[in-house]
């Protein structure tokens, strides 16, 4: 058995647009920080939650981005998130966040939830 340990900097990466999308989300609602974590959901699992907040939970890690922005993410469900990219896109009029998570193993057809 092995035990595996992530720092905060290198368990996911977030894009500088995502970062730019975060910072203004924050300055629209005057929130301390983002949350990053994952709850029980849909048909195959896990679904990623980010909440905007003013403080972190016990069991949080926190990081700051280059622009500021203040990141708390939940310990639990480290080993899932590990390595996932958070990258903000537009296409045409759409936006989004989009999560790509090496560790998902399947996903649910609406796309909302996934197995790791």
């Amino acid at each position: 058995m092995t035990v595996e340990t992530f720092s905060a900097a290198d368990a996911i990466t977030i894009t500088p647009t995502a970062a730019e999308h975060f910072y203004q989300q924050l300055q629209k609602s005057k929130a301390a920080a983002l949350r990053i974590s994952l709850k029980e959901s849909g048909c195959t699992g896990f679904m990623y939650v980010i909440d905007e907040v003013e403080s972190a939970q016990s069991n949080d890690i926190e990081f700051t981005l280059d622009n500021g922005v203040q990141i708390y993410m939940d310990t639990t469900h480290m080993a899932a998130i590990h390595g996932t990219v958070v990258d903000y896109v537009r296409d045409g009029l759409n936006q989004n966040l989009v999560l790509n998570n090496p560790n998902v193993k399947e996903s649910c057809g609406c796309g909302e939830s996934f197995s790791v």
